[in-house]
């Protein structure tokens, strides 16, 4: 007489995209890069400088593939019930973490928190946990405008960055830990260079020597780019990027045990295995 006995492994694994979640996401992103990028990417001379008059568009337009990224993610990539109430309760906490420093000196401490969720819940989740953040911390502290989607952009690509570091499964412990602190310092950069190319443009007027020139070749409006964030955000982004690493250290180790804790529990996607 045999018998069948069913095995339910539960592990703390990281939420997988779908194909239609994966196209989503390459899209939007390719029209996020165009969009931060157009400075560079236009000829010297190019209309591109009225750029400013099409920010409504663009803005609505952003907005609505970023709702069909996180559409696709949670009808195809298994987020059920209970991820999609994680999904709001660290979005929350990520919009409540983010007035409390008010960007001075770059004590943003809601960063930390995207890049340790973005770590255990994939890329796929992090980055649609880093945008919906970035629009209920908007709605929070009323910072809606036609920067909002540029930030909710590069917030979700730096929580989808932590969820592509290689290790997720086997590397844990200090290891780990620096891994994640290192990326933070280096992303918090990438943050702030990125939305600075979202303002950056439309400076124009003010006629100095680090504002876009349509009329000058991509290595000039380059070098006045970096002059322009040596001038405006260094501080702001290394502020941010040391307050990354330091929660992070801090933190870390109990927060990821937490979330990972959690996500075994809530079985996100339980593999059963069945023996004979």
């Amino acid at each position: 007489m045999s018998t069948t006995t069913r095995t339910t492994t539960r592990q703390s694994r990281p939420i997988r995209l779908g194909p239609r979640s994966t196209a989503a996401l390459i899209l939007v992103s390719a029209v996020g890069l165009v969009a931060f990028g157009w400075p560079f990417l236009a000829p010297p001379g190019s209309q591109l400088s009225a750029h400013a008059q099409d920010a409504p568009w663009l803005f609505a337009g952003l907005l609505v593939l970023l709702v069909a990224v996180v559409a696709a993610t949670i009808s195809e990539s298994g987020l059920g019930p209970k991820a999609v109430a994680m999904l709001g309760v660290l979005a929350a906490t990520g919009a409540a973490l983010r007035p409390i420093g008010a960007g001075t000196a770059g004590i943003e401490p809601m960063f930390f928190l995207m890049v340790l969720s973005g770590r255990v819940l994939g890329p796929g989740f992090g980055f649609v946990l880093g945008s919906l953040t970035m629009f209920a911390s908007a709605l929070l502290t009323g910072g809606v405008g036609p920067w909002m989607p540029f930030q909710m952009l590069a917030m979700g690509w730096f929580s989808m960055g932590a969820g592509l570091l290689p290790g997720a499964d086997r590397l844990r412990g200090r290891g780990e830990l620096l891994l994640l602190a290192g990326y933070g310092f280096l992303a918090a950069f990438a943050y702030g260079t990125v939305m600075n190319l979202a303002g950056w443009p439309f400076m124009g007027a003010l006629a100095s020597n680090i504002a876009f020139d349509a009329h000058a070749a991509v290595p000039a409006n380059l070098a006045r780019f970096v002059a322009y964030c040596l001038a405006t955000s260094l501080g702001w982004d290394l502020g941010r990027a040391v307050c990354t690493v330091a929660l992070t250290l801090a933190l870390g180790p109990t927060l990821l045990r937490a979330l990972r804790r959690a996500t075994r529990r809530a079985a996100f996607e339980t593999a059963a295995a069945f023996e004979r």
